[in-house]
């Protein structure tokens, strides 16, 4: 497969992971009145079970096959990059809202950009390479 093929398809499952977190988001932190960090790890931690599922047999599929590594190998290195990327936006999201006094709500999408990068980067390189 492509790169560009492959990076386009992380476009669009980024995109629903996108609007998952964000849908997540603005119910806890709107209605619920939850504070926006639970909100943050709430609204993640749902959309990483989404994509991986469609990284696993979308956006990476030809490493999935070819790898001997069973679905929870793939799982275990997932959930890593997932920490990686999730840690990078996390710090990311407190230091724009913490130090720098940002709008939770705009900081919140930033963040996605952040996450959405390293995330890329280490599913390519960790989980299906």
């Amino acid at each position: 497969m492509k790169e560009s093929v492959r990076i386009f398809r992380f476009a669009v499952i980024g995109t629903l992971n996108a609007l998952i977190t964000a849908l997540v988001v603005g119910i806890m932190m709107h209605y619920a009145n939850q504070d926006y960090m639970l909100a943050n790890i709430v609204a993640y931690v749902i959309a990483q079970a989404h994509n991986f599922v469609w990284s696993k047999y979308w956006i990476f599929p030809l490493q999935t096959e070819t790898k001997k590594n069973n679905i929870w190998h793939q799982m275990l290195f997932f959930s890593g990059a997932f920490l990686i990327a999730y840690s990078a936006q996390f710090l990311f999201l407190l230091l724009l809202v913490e130090i720098f006094h940002c709008n939770e709500y705009l900081a919140q999408f930033l963040g996605l950009f952040v996450y959405g990068a390293v995330n890329f980067m280490s599913n390519k390189y960790i989980t299906f390479r």
